[in-house]
C-alpha cells in the first residue's frame, strides 16, 4: 500500500480546497437554524465537478477521477466548507445513487440519468429505510408487483436524505416476499411518476441543511427499463454499494475533524486564562492530542479502505471499521471542541455546536455503529 499521492492527485485536492474556501463559505448558521438547503451552492459544486466524481468524463464535462483522488477531494471539501450538510448531500448523491447506476445500470439508464445528475439538475436519493425497517432490511414491506411492461410499487420509504428535493430515488422493494434476501429488487423511480407522494422536509437534530423526508408509493408504475440490475439482486447491489458508500460518504467528516483540530489549536493558543494560553493547561492540551490521534487513525483507515477498493480487493471488514471509527471519533472530537471553547462552543452563533449535532447522525446513517460492530464480529467468525 503506497501512501504517496501523485502530484496530480494533490493538485486536485488543493483545487477543491481553494474552491471550497472561495465559494462555499457562506453564513451557514441561519440556514442550519432554518433547515435550508442551498441550490446556489449545489450548482457551484456541480460546475466545479464535485457531482460527477463517480461518473467521470463520459457523462460530464469534467475529467475522470480515480477513487483515491475522489476521497482526497471529499476530505478537502469537509475541511474547508463549514456546511457539513452540503458535503453530506454531495457525497450521498454521488456515492449512494450515481455510483450504483455507473456500476449496475444499463447503457440506456446511464445516458438518461447520469448527465443531469452530474450537472446538478437531477438530484438523487437513496430510499431503503421504512417506518418499521431500518437495520433489519428483510422486514421491508414496500412491494413491486410485476405487471405488463414493468412493476407496480406500493409502500412507504422513511427518513430519506434529500427526499423532499430529489428528482429520482433508488428504491428497494420486494418482488418476491417469500424469497428472503433474493426477493429484493432495486428501481430508479422519478418523483414526477404517478403514484409518488413526496413528504415535507423533517426537522432534525443535525445535518439540517440536508432535506430529509419520506416517499410514498401508491400503485406507482415503474417501467421495466427502470429496474436497476436483475430482479432479486437488490441486496447484492446494496451490499456492494455500501462498501463504497461507507468509505466515501464519511471522507468529508475526516476533513471536518481536521478543521476542528486546527480551530481548537488556534483557540488554545490565543485564549488566555490565569495569565497564560489555555493550551498550556494539561486538561486542554490532552484533549487536543486525543483529537490529533483520532484524525490520524481515521485517515489511515480511510485511505487503506480506499486503496483496497481501488485495487479491486474486498474491503467489507475495513469499510465497516472505517464507518464505525469515523462516526465515533467525529462525535468524540466534536464534544471535545465544545469543551475547549467553553461557553463560546455552546453558543450556536459560532457554529461549534453544529459539528456535534451533525456528528451524532453519523453513528446512525449508512448502518448504525452497533450494526458495524455486528458486521465486523461476524466477519471475525464470532
Amino acid at each position: 500500500m503506497d501512501f504517496a499521492f501523485s502530484t496530480e492527485q494533490l493538485a486536485f485536492r488543493d483545487r477543491v480546497a481553494e474552491f471550497a474556501r472561495a465559494e462555499l463559505v457562506d453564513d451557514v448558521v441561519p440556514r442550519d437554524r432554518d433547515s435550508q438547503f442551498s441550490p446556489e451552492l449545489w450548482a457551484k459544486c456541480a460546475d466545479f465537478g464535485l457531482l460527477s466524481l463517480a461518473a467521470g468524463s463520459k457523462y460530464s464535462r469534467h475529467d475522470d477521477v480515480d477513487f483515491l483522488t475522489a476521497l482526497l477531494a471529499a476530505e478537502a471539501l469537509g475541511q474547508h466548507c463549514p456546511d457539513n450538510g452540503l458535503a453530506f448531500s454531495v457525497n450521498a448523491h454521488v456515492w449512494t445513487v450515481q455510483l450504483p447506476i455507473v456500476k449496475f445500470g444499463t447503457d440506456e439508464q446511464k445516458v438518461r440519468f447520469l448527465p443531469p445528475m452530474c450537472d446538478g439538475t437531477m438530484i438523487g436519493a437513496h430510499a431503503i429505510t421504512e417506518p418499521e425497517t431500518g437495520s433489519d432490511l428483510y422486514r421491508m414491506t414496500t412491494t413491486a408487483e410485476r405487471v405488463d411492461g414493468g412493476y407496480r410499487l406500493n409502500g412507504h420509504k422513511h427518513y430519506v436524505s434529500l427526499a423532499p428535493i430529489a428528482d429520482i430515488a433508488l428504491v428497494f422493494a420486494l418482488t418476491d416476499p417469500e424469497a428472503g434476501k433474493w426477493g429484493v429488487t432495486a428501481f430508479l423511480v422519478e418523483a414526477s411518476a404517478e403514484g409518488v407522494t413526496v413528504g415535507p422536509n423533517r426537522e432534525k437534530m443535525g445535518l439540517r441543511t440536508v432535506p430529509f423526508g419520506d416517499w410514498t408509493f401508491e400503485n406507482c408504475f415503474v417501467p421495466e427499463n427502470q429496474r436497476l440490475g436483475p430482479e432479486g439482486a437488490g441486496v447484492s447491489l446494496s451490499t456492494s454499494s455500501l462498501e463504497w458508500e461507507r468509505c466515501a460518504i464519511l471522507a468529508s467528516q475526516l476533513g471536518a475533524m481536521q478543521r476542528q483540530l486546527d480551530d481548537c489549536i488556534a483557540y488554545a493558543r490565543s485564549r488566555r486564562q490565569f495569565d497564560k494560553p489555555i493550551g498550556q493547561f494539561q486538561a486542554v492540551s490532552h484533549r487536543i492530542v486525543e483529537m490529533k490521534l483520532r484524525v490520524e487513525t481515521a485517515r489511515l483507515l480511510l485511505y487503506k479502505t480506499g486503496w483496497l477498493k481501488q485495487s479491486g480487493k474486498n474491503a467489507m471488514t475495513e469499510a465497516a471499521l472505517l464507518k464505525l471509527h469515523l462516526a465515533e471519533t467525529f462525535t468524540a472530537s466534536s464534544l471535545d471542541a465544545i469543551r475547549i471553547h467553553g461557553a463560546r462552543g455552546y453558543v450556536s452563533e459560532f457554529g461549534i455546536d453544529r459539528d456535534a449535532r451533525d456528528a451524532i447522525g453519523s453513528t446512525i446513517y449508512a448502518g448504525t455503529s452497533d450494526i458495524q460492530r455486528n458486521i465486523v464480529a461476524r466477519l471475525l467468525g464470532l
